[in-house]
This record gives C-alpha cells, sequence and structure tokens, in this order.
C-alpha cells in the first residue's frame, strides 16, 4: 500500500469536482463516515476523491495493489456490487492486508463504469461500525456511479482534446512550430508545457516559434504558463521567436515584467520568424 498512485492519467476535474458534491449526499443518505472514488490502473487501485466526515480513513492518493482490494472484489462479482457488514468477518476479505490496516467493517461498494461501459473503477462507502445495507441501498449506490460516469465520459473527453490542441508543427532539423489557438486553462496549459518541452528535447529544438494569432485571453493564469513555457525552453536551450501578437494581448501584457523581461524576439508572422531563424520559403 501506498500514497499518491498511479496518477499519469486524465486529472478528472469534473469527476472530482462533482464527486465532492455527492459524497456528502452519500455519507448522509447510507449513514457511514466514508465515500470515495477509485481508478483502475495498469497494477492497482488508486483513490481518485474521497470523503471523511470524522477521521481521514481513505486518503485521496491511497493505492493498493488490485490483487489485495475490495475493488478487484467487486468488479469480478456478478451484479457489479460487493457489500459486507463487517469486513474483519466476512471469509473473503478478511485475509486481506487492507482489512487490517484500515480496521473498517461496515462496507458497500458498486462497479463505476464510463458510458461506454468499460470499468473505470469503484465507487465505495465504508465505516468503523458495523452496517447492514439494503437493496435499496445498493440501487441509491448504483445511480450515484450513473451520475459520475458522465463525469468521466466528459474529463476523457476533455484529455482527448487536449492532445489534438497541441498542433506542434516540426518544420526542419531543429525548428518547430506551436499554434497556440483558443482558451488555455489550466488542464491545456499543463498539456502544453509536457508537450512542448518533450519535443524539444527530443527533437533537439533550436528555435521554437510560437504563434498567438489564434488565441482567445480569458485566462488569468495563461501569462504564467507562458512565461515559465519559455524560460524551460531557454534553460533547455532552445530560443523562442514569437509572432502572430494580437492587439488584445499586446495591450493585456505591456505591464507584464516577466515577458519583457524574457527579451523575446517578436516578429509579425510565421514567414518573418522562419527568415529570423534562418529558413526561407522558395516558391515553385
Amino acid at each position: 500500500m501506498n500514497v499518491d498512485g498511479e496518477n499519469k492519467v486524465p486529472h478528472f476535474y469534473s469527476l472530482r469536482s462533482v464527486s465532492q458534491k455527492l459524497f456528502e449526499v452519500i455519507t448522509k443518505q447510507l449513514n457511514v463516515s466514508t465515500t470515495y472514488v477509485t481508478r483502475r490502473g495498469e497494477t492497482a487501485m488508486t483513490v481518485l476523491s474521497s470523503y471523511n466526515e470524522k477521521e481521514e480513513i481513505i486518503p485521496e492518493g491511497y493505492s493498493v495493489e488490485y490483487g489485495g482490494t475490495y475493488c478487484r472484489l467487486i468488479i469480478m462479482n456478478d451484479g457489479d456490487v460487493m457489500h459486507t457488514a463487517n469486513l474483519m468477518k466476512d471469509a473473503v476479505t478478511r485475509q486481506l492486508e487492507v482489512t487490517d490496516q484500515l480496521q473498517v467493517k461496515g462496507f458497500l461498494g458498486v462497479t463505476l463504469k464510463d458510458l461506454k461501459g468499460n470499468v473505470f473503477g469503484t465507487l465505495c462507502v465504508m465505516d468503523k461500525e458495523e452496517k447492514e445495507f439494503s437493496g435499496e441501498d445498493i440501487d441509491f449506490l448504483q445511480s450515484m456511479a450513473g451520475i459520475l460516469s458522465h463525469m468521466i465520459d466528459l474529463d476523457e473527453t476533455r484529455y482527448q482534446m487536449g492532445f489534438l490542441s497541441v498542433p506542434i508543427i516540426p518544420i526542419t532539423e531543429g525548428v518547430s512550430i506551436l499554434s497556440l489557438q483558443g482558451i488555455i486553462d489550466k488542464e491545456r496549459a499543463d498539456q502544453i508545457m509536457t508537450d512542448v518541452l518533450h519535443d524539444a528535447a527530443h527533437n533537439e529544438i533550436d528555435y521554437f516559434i510560437i504563434d498567438l494569432s489564434k488565441l482567445l485571453l480569458r485566462e488569468k493564469e495563461f501569462p504564467n504558463f507562458f512565461f515559465k513555457m519559455i524560460t524551460a525552453l531557454q534553460l533547455m536551450g532552445a530560443q523562442a521567436v514569437i509572432t502572430g501578437v494580437t492587439p488584445t494581448f499586446a495591450k493585456e501584457q505591456i505591464k507584464n515584467h516577466d515577458l519583457r523581461n524574457l527579451q523575446l524576439k517578436v516578429v509579425k508572422n510565421i514567414q518573418q520568424a522562419l527568415q529570423c531563424v534562418g529558413y526561407n520559403l522558395i516558391k515553385t
């Protein structure tokens, strides 16, 4: 068992946000102390979001090897559900190492799937005291899992779109173009930063031409992300050349001392940027 498990996956912001709002309702409805959502990784189950009414029993990031989890029993069980009044007395669960570690009794868990029917993980509740769960309790928890399924689908769709929204174009050896388009929120900023630095290292980039002509400035965190990305590129030995600066961007950033201190090379368009790095377009 460890904390901070397999998290190199979509961040599931929507799932985390909605689950926190639902957990208090679930905890009150089922009269339990802890509610949590797990995600199934390649080898382990990791808690993505949790609510502990009194003491912290299940922290976020808590991770257990798949074979030793209650989640495996839930997912493998007919009906995608598993419950017991006392984990420490149940013939199967009392043998698991996690049972001795957690020292909880009442437990109910249901399989959590995405909208395509693929197993994502589990939605579980537990309590320090013995709890008998009825059919109505199971139906209620499964209905809550159904709500969370929509959040999983939304987050996974946003994650996949994130890959499509980082258009890095290799031009020639040592030169790449990045076109920043649309609104850059925190999730996209993280993805862009990762992809740009990976491309700079993998392709030994000397010049990164960054085009801002299709950028929409609605996120206050963008300038900070931009400053960090340019600084990181410079530390890696890559020079950033900025093009497509719009009047809106110029007006917003005129007093941004961090950007001014970067001493950026700024030109009007991509053609000038290419000429700036010694690459000329020849008509045929």
